[in-house]
């Protein structure tokens, strides 16, 4: 099975690259996690208009199909440039609301999310019990069991490990929209394209960090040479480039595995690079917070946005352990009970 990216989707990633290099993304997460969702929504419309939410949008509504590895080269980028507000979400709610055997939710809310112009946050009961950005979003969507929810509001707001990503439990039943075996089998999906795009977000993330650390320790000097000529320092960058490296075909054959099979069975490959991918761009996090020496621990550097997201990303939709634990399980053709919280 080949892996390779072909020109048109290089292509995709390297725009979609220059319009986030392009705009000033850390002033838009300090804003999101100030509550200034302004710049984020801004920063969301010409994602919108680059097609990215529309690549997990049926035709029907305005979107091009379910495309995974497409979507998986998007989140690399999106994480590379730690773009606020709850895209995963959006996308994984986007997978559900395709997947129903009800069409009125999706008429409701596709649209909406292909043009970027609804903010859509998401919460699995089987997967957690927060719906992130859910102050910021346009709507949440919540899964209990075999039902579809539209919660009546949502409870206190609190911090995440990641300042931009804000926490809160959906509050009360609200609005049932569906209910049946077919939520069930929608949600199940869903869960594994939010695994499957926060390990590319994490593998963004980490390519990230370890790009900035190799940029400041061949400026940073110590005894009137650089302090990446030390092979201390040469040996940590390199244990850290060895995981991204390592993870990064996990994803991406994740994302095909995802995109041919209809029916789970790629769960456990999206397990495998969701473990692999987060714990490579928290590896990343910790070299870059130590070779960075004391400028790393403040909050003034844009580094700690980027630092305090891989930790974020890391056990976000499945902790290392539960994923490794669903692969294992997989492989001895069982399936774990769904962990019953996560961390953000």
């Amino acid at each position: 099975m080949t892996f390779l990216l072909d020109d048109e989707q290089r292509e995709f990633g390297r725009t979609l690259g220059r319009l986030l290099g392009a705009a000033d993304t850390p002033a838009a997460v300090r804003a999101w996690a100030g509550g200034d969702t302004g710049p984020g929504r801004k920063l969301w419309q010409r994602l919108a208009g680059a097609g990215v939410f529309a690549l997990a949008v049926p035709d029907e509504h305005g979107g091009t199909g379910f495309l995974p590895v497409e979507l998986t080269v998007a989140f690399v980028e999106l994480g590379r440039y730690a773009v606020p507000g709850p895209v995963v979400e959006s996308v994984a709610a986007a997978v559900l609301l395709g997947r129903l055997d009800r069409p009125e939710p999706a008429a409701s809310w596709l649209p909406g999310i292909a043009a970027g112009s609804a903010l859509v946050s998401y919460a699995d009961a089987a997967h957690g019990p927060y719906a992130l950005d859910a102050d910021a979003a346009d709507v949440t969507l919540a899964v209990t069991g075999d039902r579809l929810l539209r919660p009546a509001g949502h409870g206190t707001v609190q911090p995440s490990l990641d300042p931009a990503r804000r926490l809160a439990r959906p509050a009360g039943d609200g609005e049932l929209l569906v209910h049946g075996p077919s939520v069930t089998a929608a949600a199940a999906a869903a869960a594994d394209t939010a695994a499957l795009l926060t390990a590319a977000q994490a593998l963004g993330t980490g390519c990230r960090l370890l790009a900035d650390t190799v940029d400041y320790v061949r400026q940073r000097t110590q005894f009137g040479v650089p302090v990446g000529s030390f092979q201390a320092v040469k040996h940590r960058l390199a244990d850290a480039l060895l995981a991204l490296e390592f993870a990064r075909p996990l994803v991406f054959a994740a994302a095909v595995a995802l995109a041919r099979a209809a029916d789970g069975t790629a769960s456990r490959d999206v397990a495998a690079a969701k473990a692999a991918a987060g714990e490579a761009a928290y590896g990343a996090a910790r070299a870059a917070l130590q070779l960075h020496g004391a400028v790393g621990y403040t909050e003034e550097l844009d580094l700690s946005l980027w630092i305090r997201k891989a930790r974020a990303l890391r056990t976000a939709w499945g902790t290392p352990s539960q994923c490794r634990a669903r692969v294992l399980a997989a492989a001895e053709g069982g399936v774990p009970a769904a962990g019953d919280s996560f961390y953000r």
